[in-house]
């Protein structure tokens, strides 16, 4: 075989399989975008579906706390809402409206001893505790996936594959600066 006719081939092929290369690192990059943020949903929506049993158990102790049970239900329909729409900045607030009623459920809850020692209490309290942990792990995780995969986007030469391929920019989920302070929850029940 010609010398010639070997360079020629290595210099046609070698731009195509370096373009083949990225544009396969760049979906598997998209696909664990997608995969990451699938799992928060899943854990999301375990904890919604427990949510209405929590509030159940809590109605048959608490009859005089309606207003933090319906803080917790309609904190949990904005998680929901921005769930369906699939609007991170939406679900970031809805988010930590939902993690402070629960945090003030958590702490009504304290002045019912009859609730405190329900099993039921007690097993819906940890599990949805435990999902809540496991939500922030996942959306740390997503962050962290979407970040890589934006970051390549924008990258050059990876952009010049995914701008010929559409390849979108991942949203990060986060929260505004008022969203992040602590609450005080004993404030909430004062009022």
């Amino acid at each position: 075989m010609n010398i010639g006719l070997i360079i020629f081939l290595a210099l046609v092929s070698a731009p195509v399989l370096w373009g083949v290369a990225i544009y396969n690192q760049l979906v598997t990059l998209k696909n664990n975008t997608k995969k990451s943020w699938s799992n928060i949903d899943v854990l999301l929506k375990q904890r919604n579906s427990e949510l209405p049993k929590l509030i159940e158990t809590c109605k048959q102790h608490m009859s005089y706390e309606q207003e933090t049970l319906e803080k917790v239900i309609k904190a949990r329909n904005l998680v929901e809402s921005a769930l369906k729409a699939k609007d991170m900045a939406q679900l970031g607030g809805a988010e930590m409206k939902l993690e402070a009623s629960l945090n003030g459920l958590f702490a009504v809850a304290e002045n019912y001893p009859e609730l405190k020692a329900s099993d039921s209490f007690l097993r819906l309290q940890t599990r949805i505790t435990t999902l809540e942990e496991s939500i922030a792990d996942r959306r740390e995780f997503y962050n962290d996936t979407a970040a890589l995969s934006n970051t390549r986007i924008e990258q050059f030469p990876d952009n010049l594959v995914a701008n010929i391929f559409n390849f979108k920019e991942a949203k990060l989920m986060h929260f505004h600066k008022d969203e992040l302070k602590d609450v005080d929850v004993a404030a909430s029940f004062n009022t």
